[in-house]
């Protein structure tokens, strides 16, 4: 039996358990991945709240879609997301994967990667979900060199990724954050600036030659209005939350579609390559054992833990 983690009614942490599922062998073009390490994002909490739909067939729910973990089996032709054939032992990381908060997970292996020996479990399950956003926010505002980006929860796991690619675009980067995380931004290079009543006026006299572009990873409704008076060219103002808010006001948001379907998987080589190179920094905010996902699921849904936030099994 394989343990994972579900959702046993639509709600917060008190509805999250660990159950146990059968396991299943690996199928043409499958694998079977022991779990090292599993993330918990914001899109977990939203989909067991039952924000993406209440429909009762779908519990207990199963949860999570990235991870990292080592190959136990493998079915035929099981080729990974980068065309090298997979075998039992090698160390891999994915995301866009159904059920991954589990100790065991039989997934398609194109969905795959190779783990580059450089970074741990837990810092390849955090990379790849944040990681590919932020690329996709970016390229949808065209950030590049010269740039002075205003980034909403500049202190997340997404904001973290959209920072540092956004510098290494040649880009400057104000962050609005809570006064307890601007140090951490400050050494990251980041402008930090607290949210709150008088933010625009703030960011104003941070950048006195205006700001160029802005992602919001807050969702908070002070972002949008914030960057839609600060940024001239509203097409540069991008939300991965406030979607309706955002498309109404000639604003661009992010999410599932055709656009996302190319640009992410896309930038997921890239982003293992830097980050095992040390160019690319993953914040890790708090690991809990498999078993304690209701805790890990009550901190990512208070929504300050300054990075992300993982399950060991």
């Amino acid at each position: 039996m394989v343990r994972a983690v579900v959702a046993t009614d639509w709600g917060g942490a008190d509805v999250i358990e660990i159950q146990d599922v059968p396991s299943r062998l690996p199928g043409p073009g499958e694998v079977v991945v022991a779990v090292r390490a599993t993330a918990v994002s914001p899109f977990d909490v939203k989909r067991a709240g039952g924000f993406m739909g209440r429909d009762p067939r779908l519990l207990p729910l199963r949860l999570g879609n990235e991870m990292a973990g080592v190959i136990t089996a493998v079915g035929p032709a099981a080729v990974g997301f980068d065309g090298h054939v997979l075998a039992v032992g090698d160390h891999v990381v994915g995301h866009w994967l159904d059920g991954a908060q589990a100790s065991e997970l039989t997934v398609p292996a194109n969905d795959l990667l190779r783990k580059p020996p450089q970074l741990g479990f837990p810092e390849a399950a955090a990379l790849l979900g944040s990681g590919t956003t932020a690329t996709h926010a970016l390229a949808v505002v065209g950030v590049s060199e010269g740039d002075h980006v205003l980034l909403h929860g500049a202190s997340g796991a997404v904001g973290g990724m959209v920072a540092q690619l956004a510098q290494t675009r040649g880009a400057a980067v104000i962050g609005t954050a809570s006064p307890s995380h601007h140090e951490r931004l400050r050494a990251a290079g980041i402008t930090p600036v607290a949210y709150g009543a008088g933010l625009a006026e703030r960011v104003r006299a941070l950048a006195p030659g205006g700001v160029t572009a802005a992602v919001d990873a807050a969702g908070t409704g002070e972002a949008l209005a914030v960057s839609l008076e600060l940024v001239p060219d509203r097409r540069r103002v991008v939300t991965l939350v406030d979607f309706g808010a955002a498309l109404a006001a000639g604003a661009k948001a992010i999410g599932p579609g055709e656009e996302t379907a190319r640009i992410r998987p896309a930038a997921r080589a890239a982003l293992l390559r830097a980050a095992a190179a040390g160019d690319l920094r993953v914040d890790i905010a708090a690991t809990f054992p498999l078993e304690d996902a209701p805790s890990a699921y009550s901190l990512q849904a208070r929504g300050s833990a300054g990075g992300k936030i993982l399950l060991l099994p």
